[in-house]
């Protein structure tokens, strides 16, 4: 294997240290504590986690951390209770609900309550029209952002490269693509999007300098589709069966990762390759949102 590898664990370490001193810098110059609320609806085993691991991260950064728990029959008219008293509170900058939401809750609605300066999911309207239309101030979605800086910060910047994105989503796939288009670091590229419609993806796939993957289906991007000295970023994270693992079960990306590996320059691995960074870029957003409010007082 020769591919450099782009580790989403280093990256995501040194960001997070010069987050830590802006929060300090901002603590001691305008007396702001960055503030992050998230919150929770059931006992969902998975998003307990998230959460927790969020919480943990924002503690260590000097970040203000509250978690608010709601049990799973709450009603969608309390939870927009909640959402509006955050929106409200000013020591809180940055507010997450932990998705999925119960069926009985209408997930748009309680994201379109958060206001757009508190969205650091990015998952506001607003926030996506500001994105596509690369205008005024705005929280890119923390997925995306993420994978924008793993590759400005290995040395593979994107601008003037063909950029091949596969998927569609809402939450990598399109906001992804406007980041790559947008004239600024880490866009100027020249962006293709396929899906699960793609006619011949591979001879789409192979035609890309950076190829970025977010299909959710496990090694489904083999060598072959892959051109030589390809930069390849894996987004996706799969559970598929293992019986020689303990658990059962191995985590896997939607690349081939061994096969790739010995034709691309640089690859992700999964796991510790952009699953660090969605909370790392959680935290940047909910710093830069205290830093917007302290300017603006």
């Amino acid at each position: 294997m020769g591919a450099q590898i782009i580790s989403g664990r280093d990256i995501a370490d040194e960001i997070r240290a010069e987050l830590k001193d802006r929060v300090a810098h901002l603590k001691e110059g305008s007396g702001v504590t960055p503030g992050l609320a998230t919150v929770l609806v059931g006992e969902n085993p998975a998003s307990q986690m998230y959460v927790g691991m969020k919480n943990k991260a924002a503690a260590d950064m000097g970040i203000n951390s509250r978690q608010i728990t709601l049990s799973i029959d709450t009603s969608e008219d309390e939870l927009l209770g909640v959402v509006s008293g955050l929106n409200a509170d000013p020591g809180i900058h940055g507010i997450l609900v932990q998705l999925p939401l119960p069926d009985h809750i209408d997930e748009g609605k309680v994201l379109e309550a958060i206001h757009p300066s508190k969205d650091v999911d990015g998952f506001h309207p607003i926030n996506v029209g500001r994105l596509a239309t690369d205008s005024g101030d705005f929280f890119a979605p923390c997925t995306p952002a993420g994978v924008i800086e793993m590759l400005t910060r290995s040395g593979h910047d994107p601008s003037g490269k063909h950029v091949v994105v596969v998927g569609r989503s809402n939450i990598v796939g399109r906001p992804l693509a406007a980041l790559l288009l947008r004239k600024a670091i880490g866009g100027n590229a020249t962006v293709t999007v396929c899906h699960s419609r793609t006619a011949d993806l591979g001879s789409v796939t192979r035609s890309a300098e950076i190829l970025i993957v977010a299909m959710g289906r496990p090694e489904m991007i083999t060598a072959e589709m892959v051109a030589p000295g390809a930069i390849v970023i894996d987004v996706g994270t799969n559970r598929v069966d293992d019986p020689s693992r303990d658990k059962g079960y191995r985590v896997c990306g939607d690349v081939l990762f061994d096969e790739v590996a010995e034709v691309a320059e640089a690859i992700s691995p999964v796991p510790g390759g952009v699953g660090p960074m969605t909370i790392t870029m959680l935290l940047a957003n909910t710093v830069k949102a205290a830093s917007l409010r302290a300017a603006s007082r």
